[in-house]
């Protein structure tokens, strides 16, 4: 055999062998140091998550995605055509009427709008058909190896997902989510899985991928856990009756509600509906086509940014639960007369 053919064929095995070791995560110091708390703290078996993050694969798509997430990308304006549409508003009906009982039991029990829980479902994963395709171990893995912004939380991500899987007896390398981990019809990451997806149809187990009730119990339980007010306003409408202090308003990222209504108004954002003025709120700004627009986030809109840290995910879902509201509301009045 000619020696440059044997150079050649050795160059290919050693960077088969590189390639593959830049695929996976197998040999990954990082890796490794996940595979030894685990083993040390959790009880796992060294081999199998040696055979899990062998398996694992680095995706290149995803950390494309994650520097161009939408409410960073785009105004409000262009923000809520993707969830505030016919479409999404027809079909979040016909999610409600086939679980109209499920809902209305979480309802009762958590005091959270069935609106509401269905327009988070609609607004993550368009009522379950658009869950992920990503499988959840390559995400996280990805994430949290190959992404050193956020490495901390990924990683902490991926060993809530190891542990759950285990827990649930689920296969680590079957569950597919988000680019960024998330999973089922409500998107929860593995943290918010642990500590709020509930069995709710009794089972015994808590499957938000392929359950409908189950999700819709977890993701009501979220919104209870995070002390959502029952019967209380979400926002209100507001005007700007002169420039409004910079440190006041929220421009699109999560922001607390540290000051009051009655702040508000005398430095020039007054409400358009009748709130007490030691209220807190949370001063938002959305950009329009054609301006601004205004609003106050109340405490519930605050516990919807726990879902995504973002007032306009937030008013997303409020608006679009408004429209179901109204539209089942006409639903049922049209079936009284008919």
């Amino acid at each position: 055999m000619p020696l440059c053919l044997k150079i050649a064929i050795v160059l290919s095995c050693v960077w088969s062998t590189v390639s593959c070791a830049q695929e996976n995560y197998g040999l990954n110091p990082q890796a490794v140091a996940v595979i030894d708390e685990l083993v040390e703290q959790e009880k796992f078996e060294r081999e199998e998550l040696v055979a899990i993050f062998t398996d694992a694969s680095r995706q290149e798509s995803i950390l494309k995605a994650m520097s161009r997430p939408a409410e960073k990308s785009k105004a409000w304006y262009e923000y809520r055509e993707i969830f505030l549409n016919e479409k999404r508003e027809v079909q979040g009906v016909a999610f409600y009427q086939e679980h109209r009982e499920t809902l209305e039991r979480a309802e009762k029990e958590t005091g959270v709008p069935a609106e509401i829980i269905v327009a988070i479902i609609g607004v993550e994963t368009y009522y379950g058909r658009i869950a992920g395709s990503y499988r959840v171990i390559d995400a996280l893995s990805t994430l949290a190896f190959d992404y050193p912004r956020r490495s901390e939380f990924f990683t902490g991500e991926l060993k809530h997902y190891l542990i759950l899987t285990r827990d649930q007896g689920m296969d680590p390398l079957a569950l597919k989510g988000s680019y960024a981990g998330a999973m089922g019809y409500g998107q929860f990451m593995p943290s918010s899985y642990r500590s709020y997806a509930v069995d709710f149809d009794g089972d015994g187990i808590a499957d938000i991928w392929n359950n409908p009730v189950d999700a819709i119990g977890s993701v009501a339980n979220y919104f209870k856990r995070h002390g959502w007010l029952e019967g209380e306003k979400v926002v209100a409408a507001a005007q700007a009756m002169k420039p409004v202090p910079e440190e006041m308003l929220n421009r699109g990222r999560q922001l607390k509600a540290t000051f009051t209504v009655g702040e508000f108004a005398a430095a020039g954002l007054v409400s358009e509906e009748e709130l007490e003025p030691q209220t807190l709120a949370m001063g938002i700004e959305f950009e329009l086509e054609d301006g601004m627009e205004y609003w106050l986030g109340l405490h519930n809109f605050y516990v919807i940014t726990r879902y995504n840290h973002s007032s306009m995910y937030a008013m997303s879902v409020y608006q679009l639960s408004q429209r179901l509201a109204a539209n089942i509301a006409e639903q049922a009045v049209a079936a009284v007369t008919q």
